[in-house]
């Protein structure tokens, strides 16, 4: 009987479809670019992605980014993530939010933009991520792409 428990048990388990519900975070470096310039860019990120349904889900980011040339600092973003779970290719969302000031002169800026994550490991992702910045004072809005590698837990 104990056997038979546990194989329904193994067969229910992988047959249920895996649910987010889960905290993430990451290393991430890439390349921004706005009216002919562009530079590389690194940064971390953590957050928390829930369940709407088996397939779909909302979540929350923190971030931490850097343009890495001379007179900028910091950029903290403060986002919102959806998107579906597709099998076999992992996540596909949505994401947009606002970022504080990356230099002196610069003003915050809400971005907006759409991403790809893999699952490699268990516990371990990739994720490739397409954001546009809205600049205020500047003709130009900025653009970034950038790629990561993340645990999850």
């Amino acid at each position: 009987m104990r056997t038979v428990l546990l194989a329904a048990a193994a067969v229910l388990a992988t047959a249920t479809p895996a649910l987010a519900n889960e905290y993430r975070a990451e290393a991430r470096g890439g390349v921004i670019w706005s009216g002919g310039d562009n530079e590389a860019i690194a940064g971390i990120a953590a957050g928390y992605d829930y369940d709407l349904a088996p397939s779909t889900f909302i979540g929350a980011e923190v971030s931490a980014d850097k343009i890495l040339t001379s007179n900028t600092k910091v950029s903290f973003g403060f986002n919102a993530r959806g998107g579906v779970s597709v099998p076999t290719l992992g996540k596909l969302y949505a994401v947009g939010g606002y970022n504080t000031k990356a230099c002196d002169g610069c003003d915050g800026q809400w971005t907006a933009g759409a991403g790809v994550q893999h699952t490699f490991l268990p516990m371990v992702y990739g994720k490739l991520e397409y954001r546009h910045f809205f600049e205020r004072k500047f003709t130009n809005d900025a653009n970034a792409v950038v790629a990561g590698v993340g645990v999850k837990f």
